[in-house]
This record gives structure tokens, C-alpha cells and sequence, in this order.
């Protein structure tokens, strides 16, 4: 005589194997979430091209197949590096800093954030900069995934200085692409000086090429915004280090 199944064994059954699905892409996210964040330390010390599925299987005690099998090919691993740096850098820079006031107390606040960026990155690196230096000539996917992070960056910084000219902090002839152009460049020459010179004065520099620039493009208006609701240095951290 045959049983007949249990009506309520099926459907616990069918219960389960959502849960054990749910279970298993969690455990594959966390794992790729684990070699992604080692991928990062190694691209920061050794660069984008220093990245190989098999010396990212030795520092995450895995497979090459096990790493190969969350990303595909180095490419794609470089690629998914590229945009967890930008992740991590929009987190630390840009989500804190414009919860200040529109205007320069805005832009001061991306700027001394970026500041504390690299602070971060004097025993690392940064991978916008050391990953110009590796695909500037070089194209294809992964220069195409840098220069689209790097342009999302400026886009924001644009839209900072472009909304201080419109609450009337910065002078109505200033120079929007002059402004980004002259904060990025301080940011390079902070990033070369502290990190490959060396250099004691770099910090100082830094936040006087700033202050200048403020002092060149500024109102009057500006300046009482600036000086009343500035946030402390976030350059602090770096000058210890300096």
C-alpha cells in the first residue's frame, strides 16, 4: 500500500528551501563582500595592475576558482575595485560634507574631507591618482570605470561651487571650471608631496592655497558664511602626520 504524503511535509519543505536560498546569496555576498575589501588593500598598495586573481586567492586563503568565480576575470575584479574605492570615497567625502550649509561652508567641508582622504591614503594610496598613472594611455573598461568616477567626483565639487555663486558666497564673474581646477590641483600636489616627498610643509600648503583661492573668489557674504558655520579642520589628523 502506497502512503500518502503528508500535505504539511510538502509545505515545510517548500518553506525551507526559500530560507536555504536566501542563506546561501548571503553567504556569497559576504564572500565576494571579503575579497572585494582585500582586492582594495592590495590595489592601494600595489595598484590596479598589482591585482591578479591568484595573488588575491594567497591573501584571502582561497582558491583561484573560488576567487574567479565571483568576478569572472581580472578585469572585471579591477572594475569592482574601481568602484568600491569611489563607494568608500563618497561615503568619507561627499555624504558628510554636504550636510553643511549650501554655499563655501558646503565647499570647505568637501575640500577639508578630502583633505582627511589623504590622510588615509599616506601608507596606501590613492587609486584615482595611481590608476591615471597606469590607463592614462591605455584604453578600455577599467580607464573607462576611473575617468567615470573621477568625472561623478568633479561633478559633485561643480555643483558646490556653482550653488555658492548662487546663494551669492562666491563673486558672480568667478570661474566655476577655474575653482575645480585649482581645488583638484592642490589635492594632486597635497597627494605628491605628503605621500612621495615626504614633505613637512605639505599640509600647510595645502590649506594656504586654499584660503587663498577662498580670499580671490569670495564675497563678502561668503566670508561671514565661511567663518560662522565652517566645520573644524578635518585636516587635523594629517598635520600629525606631517
Amino acid at each position: 500500500m502506497t502512503a500518502t504524503p503528508d500535505p504539511s511535509a510538502r509545505t515545510a519543505a517548500k518553506a525551507v528551501a526559500p530560507r536555504r536560498a536566501v542563506r546561501s546569496l548571503q553567504k556569497g555576498q559576504q564572500t565576494r563582500a571579503a575579497i572585494l575589501e582585500a582586492a582594495l588593500g592590495l590595489a592601494s598598495h600595489m595598484g590596479l595592475e598589482g591585482l591578479s586573481i591568484g595573488a588575491l586567492a594567497d591573501v584571502t586563503k582561497m582558491s583561484k576558482s573560488g576567487v574567479f568565480a565571483h568576478f569572472g576575470s581580472r578585469e572585471e575584479l579591477q572594475i569592482a575595485v574601481v568602484r568600491e574605492y569611489h563607494a568608500k570615497f563618497e561615503e568619507e567625502v561627499f555624504f558628510t560634507a554636504i550636510r553643511e550649509a549650501r554655499g563655501l561652508p558646503r565647499l570647505r567641508a568637501l575640500y577639508e574631507r578630502w583633505v582627511r582622504r589623504v590622510s588615509v591614503e599616506i601608507d596606501s594610496g590613492c587609486i584615482y591618482i595611481s590608476g591615471a598613472v597606469e590607463f592614462d594611455d591605455r584604453p578600455g573598461p577599467v580607464r573607462d570605470a576611473l575617468v567615470s568616477m573621477v568625472k561623478a567626483w568633479h561633478a559633485a565639487l561643480h555643483r558646490a561651487i556653482v550653488l555658492a555663486k548662487e546663494v551669492g558666497h562666491l563673486k558672480p564673474d568667478a570661474d566655476v571650471e577655474q575653482i575645480l581646477f585649482e581645488l583638484h590641483g592642490l589635492i594632486l600636489s597635497l597627494h605628491h608631496d605628503a605621500r612621495f616627498m615626504r614633505s613637512p610643509g605639505a599640509i600647510g600648503r595645502a590649506e594656504a592655497g586654499f584660503e587663498r583661492a577662498i580670499q580671490s573668489y569670495a564675497t563678502p557674504a561668503g566670508l561671514k558664511a565661511d567663518r560662522e558655520h565652517s566645520p573644524k579642520s578635518a585636516a587635523a589628523a594629517l598635520k600629525k602626520r606631517l
